[in-house]
């Protein structure tokens, strides 16, 4: 099981599943923790451990645990409905996105869509009287606003595609999207108020983002900017070593026979977004065909 799920999580342009992978070994280890920590009777520890993940409400908490601004989004509470749709969601939607955007923008709208929601959130139980006098809760975990932002990004870029849905049929993505969002702002005034709130702000981000992104503004490039810069950090160099060559000067040796430039410099850009593993039988022949030259 391990290798199966270390293959799916190293598979190229396979983000979806990489944050479903990620979800659920928190959910997992959450899970365990809070077991162990039951049967030997010092539950202070699971709390200790969960309120790492969970963003509080009140500001003046938050500032002693700012990193939960983003770790919130890979957490969820322990009743396996919670986790089970919205990983169900995110591989629905996050499947079809990849297939016109890629994986990094998915990646980039999964996080924008953490801190969106958590930030409408922070900022309607801070200044809002409504939400300021109901904000005596731990805080929220889960990543429905970054589901969110997925769902309706996806839907803008896609309004017309259609979902097969089970005893229903054929229903267009705008439609699903629509649904929850209202589904979300009525809940907005119930027991799951915070949890709701971030669900509109992950919407409106995935909203934004796609529309963004149609007049040439990508929003999350800095997003894929500074997680590429920690890839390489502990990114291991290819074994087989290919030299770029000038072809100005006739002394200067070329790539292999029937292999061009252009054909190189391809392989090795999707080396450095993939990995070696990502390349085909055929493009690991020409890069060793090529660095024998």
């Amino acid at each position: 099981m391990f290798d199966e799920f270390k293959n799916a999580f190293n598979r190229y342009n396979n983000a979806h599943v990489q944050l479903i992978i990620i979800n659920v070994v928190v959910f997992l280890l959450m899970g365990i923790v809070w077991v162990f920590s039951n049967i030997g009777g010092f539950e202070w520890v699971f709390q200790l451990v969960y309120n790492q993940f969970s963003i509080p409400p009140k500001i003046g908490d938050f500032i002693l645990r700012p990193w939960t601004f983003v770790t919130y989004g890979f957490a969820h509470s322990l009743d396996i409905y919670h986790i089970l749709f919205n990983m169900l969601f995110l591989y629905w939607f996050g499947r079809l996105f990849i297939e016109y955007l890629g994986n990094d923008k998915l990646i980039a709208i999964y996080l924008l869509g953490v801190m969106a929601g958590g930030l409408v959130y922070l900022l309607l139980f801070n200044t809002v009287p409504f939400f300021a006098s109901r904000s005596d809760f731990p805080g929220m975990v889960g990543a429905s606003a970054a589901v969110y932002a997925v769902m309706v990004a996806t839907a803008t870029l896609l309004p017309d595609y259609t979902f097969h849905m089970l005893l229903i049929g054929p229903v267009r993505i705008k439609y699903i999207a629509a649904f929850f969002i209202v589904v979300s702002f009525l809940g907005t005034v119930g027991s799951n108020m915070g949890g709701n709130i971030a669900h509109l702000g992950g919407a409106l981000m995935g909203y934004i983002y796609t529309r963004q992104l149609q007049v040439g503004v990508n929003w999350g490039g800095w997003i894929t900017t500074v997680l590429n810069w920690f890839a390489e950090l502990f990114k291991p160099s290819p074994k087989v070593k290919v030299s770029y060559r000038k072809a100005e000067s006739p002394n200067t040796a070329r790539p292999a026979p029937g292999i061009s430039q252009a054909e190189i410099d391809a392989i090795l850009d999707k080396i450095s977004a993939g990995g070696y593993e990502s390349l085909t039988k055929e493009e690991k022949e020409k890069l060793f065909k090529a660095s024998k030259k």
